[in-house]
């Protein structure tokens, strides 16, 4: 025959205030299986101390209908005198499982229609068998008044959790010091809050209401404020868990933030984000930003005007200036105008913005220009070769779909006096961990005196021109193109020093030669030329080299024109792309011997 648990326990108590107290002083109440709709139970114990201060304690082994593994649970309780009125003193509590302990102490006293419960947690402990929730040595206290009014439960409710650690998959907090209160009912499965206020150590106070259907778990509505967030500790507490395919998945923030959200039928329907004095800054160095200000609301319903500023930052080392940007939103879609971004002395001018967050993907496109900016500076910020000059771009219309950066036109850049066009470009995750990029380039008219002056070459006079083709780079090293270099047609100084006929000649190995004799060279600090050049065809890291004549036994790279007159030859056709960046390297680092006859 079968019990509920609840009319076991009241009629165990009922005994131990009409069995005559000369009659026992303990009885014991054996079932073999109780249950109903929700639990079952089985080898329950009941014991009935009847000495001068009434217990009652109990173990079972509990379980819900559809699983197969049980629990076991265990209480000791003090019984007043007045057993429908004053408080039960309980302890030695503990339920355990295959994967918890929950060891913990209750005091209930009955309340009309109702009753006020305090249990404490004594170091529960808890896991899952995927790994993905657990907790260890948890300790703190929950108050609860319930009361009954017809279909309704009302409740009144504080959590403090005080110590512990606990991993709920991302998240993991390892300290204590947070409270949770709420109140509300209950009625046909729908959860209500009325109000609610988490406090999170160190991190801020959240206030929220709303209501939850508790058998789906399905948000009705909620209303959420955190007014006054702590970046530095809520960023690596709540946040970045959930960042780590993004760009913050390695950065520092710290400052002031609010935020407020709406829900209904489980969709955001609104929220407003407002950041005061903030700073993030990525371990990465791809990018900073300081002093950051913004209001940024948001609505499914109504179009919004979002402002965002900072005082200084830094992308990709570059220096970045003061700058305040607007822009309107309506719904998953962004449009600004124009957006001005300061760049060193020049800055970054983006116009014709928009942007939509289309199947939770983004897609965007903008055009740019760069007004001409300091190439020493610039050169600094990148821990390049000081560059002389200025530097100037014009960048078309440049689309961001799925993760895949191209652009619809060709993209001008001004320096050494000549200009560089990239086109075909695209790019996929580029600011991701192992970007991908394609693009062509020509080099047109660039003056090879600025260009060798700055990689400490040796000086040529003259000026160059150059194509790379079908260029691809992996994580920005390349792994394919088929590059270029030589003399621009025309008329024009073409003088080259005996340094560079050495570092030239250096490039091609060993083995490589002037096709004049060590004699004569020492007499004159410079040659003239009619035309130079270098190739490289790029395949499997091994660059098959050339130059501007191909001969029995090598290649041309400079050859010589008047008196005095010089030729350079190149022998290794095959290198390393390694050994040729090294190469390169040794030659900018004055450390190239080679060897010239």
């Amino acid at each position: 025959m079968l019990f509920s648990l609840r009319c076991l326990v009241a009629f165990a108590v009922l005994q131990l205030f009409t069995v005559p107290s000369f009659a026992v002083s303990q009885i014991n109440i054996e079932i073999g299986a109780l249950s109903n709709d929700s639990i079952e139970a089985r080898n329950a114990d009941i014991q009935l101390n009847l000495k001068a201060t009434p217990t009652i304690a109990f173990k079972t082994a509990l379980k819900q209908p559809a699983d197969k593994a049980w629990s076991q649970a265990q209480l000791r309780c003090q019984v007043p005198a007045l057993w429908l009125q004053e408080t039960w003193s309980c302890s030695d509590g503990k339920f355990t499982a295959a994967r918890m302990s929950l060891p913990f102490v209750l005091d209930i006293t009955p309340q009309p229609k109702g009753f006020v419960a305090n249990l404490n947690l004594q170091g529960a402990s808890f896991s899952d068998e995927a790994g993905l929730h657990a907790a260890e040595k948890l300790k703190g206290y929950l108050t609860i008044a319930v009361r009954q009014d017809g279909d309704t439960l009302h409740f009144n409710s504080a959590l403090n959790w005080q110590s512990g650690e606990m991993f709920w998959q991302p998240l993991y907090i390892a300290n204590g010091g947070h409270e949770l209160q709420a109140n509300g009912n209950l009625r046909s499965d729908i959860l209500t809050l009325d109000t609610a206020t988490l406090k999170l150590d160190k991190v801020g106070d959240l206030h929220f209401n709303g209501q939850v259907d508790t058998k789906t778990l399905k948000i009705q509505k909620l209303s959420a404020d955190l007014p006054n967030l702590n970046l530095a500790e809520a960023y690596p507490l709540l946040f970045k868990p959930f960042l780590g395919k993004t760009l913050l998945n390695n950065a520092e923030l710290n400052g002031k933030a609010a935020l407020n959200v709406s829900m209904v039928d489980a969709q955001v329907k609104a929220f407003k984000v407002n950041l005061k004095d903030v700073n993030v800054d990525d371990k990465n160095h791809k990018f900073a930003f300081y002093d950051v200000n913004a209001d940024m609301p948001w609505g499914y319903d109504d179009e919004t005007k979002v402002h965002i500023s900072y005082q200084h930052g830094q992308l990709l080392n570059m220096p970045l200036g003061r700058a305040s940007i607007s822009a309107q939103v309506n719904r998953y879609s962004l449009v600004a105008p124009e957006i001005t971004l300061p760049i060193l002395d020049g800055a970054l001018k983006l116009s014709d913005i928009s942007a939509a967050r289309i199947n939770d993907s983004w897609h965007w496109h903008l055009r740019a220009a760069l007004t001409p900016v300091s190439m020493p500076d610039a050169t600094r910020a990148f821990k390049l070769p000081i560059m002389q000059g200025k530097a100037a771009a014009e960048i078309p219309l440049v689309t961001y779909s799925g993760g895949i950066l191209t652009t619809d036109g060709a993209m001008a850049l001004n320096v050494f006096e000549g200009q560089v066009k990239v086109t075909q470009l695209t790019m996929i995750n580029p600011l991701g961990k192992t970007p991908k990029l394609s693009a062509d380039l020509t080099l047109r008219n660039l003056d090879l005196g600025s260009l060798t002056r700055t990689f400490s070459f040796g000086a040529i006079e003259g000026k160059l021109d150059g194509d790379v083709q079908d260029l691809e780079m992996v994580n920005w090293l390349p792994v394919k193109m088929d590059a270029s270099l030589h003399s621009s047609p025309g008329k024009y100084t073409k003088k080259i020093s005996q340094r560079a006929v050495e570092n030239i000649t250096a490039l091609g190995g060993a083995g490589a030669a002037a096709a004049v004799q060590r004699s004569f060279l020492r007499f004159f600090e410079q040659f003239n030329y009619a035309k130079m050049g270098l190739s490289c065809k790029l395949r499997n890291d091994v660059c098959e080299m050339n130059g501007i004549e191909s001969k029995q036994r090598g290649y041309v790279i400079v050859k010589g024109s008047g008196i005095p007159a010089i030729t350079v030859m190149g022998y290794n056709q095959n290198v390393s792309w390694g050994e040729l960046i090294g190469r390169i390297k040794r030659v900018i680092d004055g450390n190239t011997k080679a060897i010239v006859k």
